[in-house]
């Protein structure tokens, strides 16, 4: 075949648009475990026109991989994920890469608060539960149903019964992940209880633009849309103190690299290793607006976070991954996660945006991750 023409077609079938859909493969199952043995579990790969991927599991809600463009047009995984189930259960894994956290993501103060009068404490340490109905939402199979089309998605469900890690009230929670025509991967949270509750639904994906194995990000540009973070005390659990952000290592108003402060002088900053902070996301609490814009300079590739929720989480992975993550050339500093949530230890401070959950009433919370490309 003429050389030129061959050139043609391989340029044609590179601006030919990707199929449009969702599909699902088996994932394995869970062998050891009473109330989810037998249930299998499956990936979901969701795909656009414009060949954007996302790679969903119905174990954990676990985001395993997001396939985004560069400035030169080529693919790459900007989150860090595992390739197998396997990976996900050993007993070396942690970092929760990827998942959905539930009831109550981040810290409550000595794992208690008090709800109508009544105490509660709640076993928040995973690993050391021994009945599966304790199980935090990460390490849960879920119900799926998928819904195929041009902008294709995923409802993941379950029950979270009551007494769960010691939460009040049954509730019956639902995550719809959309990936749209633009390159958008948005999440919807549902959730209903039939007693009053506390409730924060999040996703942990730990996000590098430049492609998931790709070494630091300390030079990835990072904006967030806060003028303040919620200070922490020495566990860094919030004590209800603002903090205004100007003139601090936390400031991130506009693009900065993420390594220009990782190592500040300030206590917060050294005793986390780097940055672990809620900031307060600025604008009319409910409404979807910007909390967060991570760019990286080199492959063009940016990600802009827009959520309804009160705050979002900045970790900066400022502690060696599993052996797994190793494995696959993960490192410290390697990732950030941008964890839009309520603010942490809510429940035990009065002046924070609440996180209490009427009965019969419906938690609904959007966060939408936006991917595009920089000139």
């Amino acid at each position: 075949m003429n050389r030129f023409l061959v050139t043609a077609l391989m340029a044609l079938s590179f601006s030919l648009p990707a199929k449009a859909g969702i599909a699902v493969q088996a994932w394995g199952g869970l062998k050891n475990d009473k109330e989810d043995r037998g249930q299998g579990v499956d990936l979901y790969i969701l795909t656009n026109a414009r060949g954007m991927e996302a790679r969903i599991a119905n174990y954990g809600g676990i985001i395993t991989a997001i396939k985004a463009p560069g400035r030169d047009g080529k693919m790459a995984d900007v989150v860090q994920g595992f390739d197998s189930l396997a990976d996900y259960t050993s007993t070396d894994y942690k970092g929760r890469y990827g998942a959905t956290i539930g009831r109550f993501a981040n810290r409550i103060k000595d794992n208690s608060f008090r709800l109508n009068n009544v105490s509660y404490h709640i076993a928040r340490d995973a690993y050391t539960l021994k009945e599966s109905q304790n199980k935090p939402y990460d390490e849960r199979v879920w119900s799926a149903s998928a819904k195929d089309g041009d902008e294709p998605q995923l409802t993941l469900s379950l029950i979270d019964r009551n007494g769960t890690m010691g939460f009040p009230g049954t509730v019956r929670v639902q995550v719809t992940y959309t990936l749209t025509r633009n390159n958008v991967l948005r999440m919807d949270y549902r959730a209903r209880s039939d007693k009053d509750t506390v409730i924060s639904l999040t996703n942990h994906a730990y996000f590098n633009l430049a492609g998931d194995a790709s070494g630091p990000v300390l030079d990835h540009l990072l904006t967030v849309n806060a003028d303040a973070i919620t200070a922490g005390d020495a566990s860094n659990t919030p004590t209800g103190e603002m903090r205004p952000v100007a003139g601090t290592a936390f400031d991130f108003r506009t693009p900065t690299p993420i390594g220009r402060n990782i190592n500040a002088p300030d206590p917060a900053i050294q005793k986390a290793r780097g940055f672990d902070q809620n900031y307060a996301i600025n604008g009319t609490r409910g409404t979807l607006r910007l909390a967060a814009r991570l760019e990286d300079p080199k492959s063009g590739r940016v990600m802009e976070e827009w959520t309804t929720q009160d705050g979002v989480q900045v970790y900066s992975a400022n502690y060696s991954p599993p052996s797994v993550g190793i494995a696959k050339g993960y490192a410290i500093h390697s990732a950030v996660a941008l964890e839009a949530q309520a603010f942490p230890n809510a429940p035990n401070i009065p002046s924070f945006p609440s996180a209490v959950l009427p009965a019969d009433t419906i938690y609904n919370q959007t966060t939408e991750y936006r991917f595009s490309v920089a000139p």
